[in-house]
């Protein structure tokens, strides 16, 4: 018992590595460690302890060196930026380390005798793991796998000042996009950029709805996510926080997208002169990290009436060109038109191969312009509409 029980009670002196105490799993080996109370006591910690592990599989050594890997700390953060460690951080984080990997190889058996039951416990398995080495191959592809949140998640919402992951981010991929091929390949080639270092554009993809828009940014996220590329959605009313979330993104290893959906302003919006701020390049805007993707269904993002162009503005030129002019902002603005029926039907036609329908292109295209008439038009949505529909009512033949 003394074998598991002095790990145990180090690991209650976690330093470098504390935010793992609120972990489920090491909380719960936490609390079964602690030698107080009766059998039945620590049978139930026992439980806790198994159903946790359970929730992930049965290896323990495989769980808590992931949870080390992703842990975010100071010493994590240093070492991604090539920063120099204190002394006293590298003693820390080498004890603390060494003492996770004990904990990790502490076989079941071992686990059962600290409760003292002679009942059925279920077991679980461990993996012998050179820790240090583990965390020094991580480090070699930090740039890649990041570290925190960072490492299980591609796509966050930003909420009340905090990156929320999105637990089940639209799978889409770019071959499941047929048609717009060219707008697609400079979306990929400007993200490629970023990743690699060369200079990158801010993007906007300009079009009606339905074309693809949202989905091209989100499908090259998927596409690029294991060369360490993030997404982070925001919503217009928080551009305003823009500039302290590139602050805080700059020195991060990994590269991200700040997307923003269906992006328009009225005259009078204060966000505006924030984006407008961020995409000129203002001195705490830039970081070669980050690039800002937004997608709207206007070509001139503020909203502009005939109230504007009649206005007292002693210098209304001026004025109307400073209205119009934020969408010259961004580096590189992709259009995405509605297709003609010739792109419409070609577009069905690349889905139903995809989706394996066999029905006669003939009657497969009068279906489909027929289903576009009872819809908003011919668009690439409106044909994967279409193609669902076939599938949701077994028409593949």
């Amino acid at each position: 018992m003394a074998r598991v029980y002095e790990p145990g009670l180090r690991l209650r002196s976690l330093v470098i590595f504390r935010n793992l105490l609120e972990d489920p799993v090491i909380a719960a080996l936490q609390d079964l460690f602690d030698e107080h109370g009766d059998i039945p006591a620590r049978v139930r910690r026992y439980a806790k302890f198994a159903a946790a592990l359970y929730e992930h599989g049965d290896n323990l050594s495989d769980y808590i060196l992931s949870a080390v890997l992703c842990d975010e700390n100071p010493v994590m953060a240093a070492l991604a930026l090539n920063r120099p460690i204190s002394p006293c951080f590298e003693e820390a984080f080498r004890q603390e380390l060494g003492l996770l990997e004990q904990i990790s190889q502490i076989a079941s058996e071992d686990m059962k005798d600290l409760v003292g039951y002679k009942g059925f416990l279920p077991s679980y398995e461990i993996t012998g793991y050179d820790f240090r080495k583990c965390y020094g191959d991580r480090l070699v592809e930090i740039s890649r796998y990041g570290y925190g949140i960072f490492v299980r998640h591609r796509m966050f919402l930003f909420e009340n000042h905090q990156l929320i992951p999105v637990l089940n981010p639209d799978p889409i991929t770019l071959n499941c996009l047929p048609g717009y091929e060219q707008q697609r390949r400079q979306v990929l080639d400007n993200t490629v950029a970023l990743l690699e270092g060369r200079p990158a554009a801010n993007v906007l993809l300009y079009g009606d709805s339905g074309t693809g828009k949202s989905s091209t940014v989100k499908a090259v996220v998927n596409e690029l996510f294991d060369r360490g590329l993030r997404l982070i959605e925001l919503k217009k009313s928080q551009i305003v926080e823009i500039p302290a979330l590139l602050d805080r993104l700059s020195v991060n290893p990994l590269h991200f997208i700040l997307f923003i959906d269906d992006l328009s302003f009225s005259r009078d919006d204060d966000s505006y002169a924030t984006l407008k701020a961020v995409l000129e390049g203002s001195v705490s805007s830039k970081t070669g990290n980050v690039a800002i993707y937004a997608t709207s269904n206007r070509r001139h993002l503020v909203k502009e009436s005939f109230a504007d162009r009649d206005g007292d503005d002693l210098h209304y030129n001026d004025t109307i060109a400073e209205l119009t002019s934020l969408s010259d902002r961004f580096g590189l603005t992709i259009t995405f038109e509605k297709p003609d029926k010739e792109k419409y039907i070609g577009i069905v036609g690349q889905l139903a191969d995809l989706h394996e329908i066999s029905m006669p292109r003939e009657e497969l295209f009068a279906r489909a312009e027929a289903f576009a008439l009872h819809r908003s038009g011919r668009s690439p949505r409106v044909a994967k509409q279409f193609i669902e529909s076939l599938l949701a009512n077994g028409e593949t033949n």
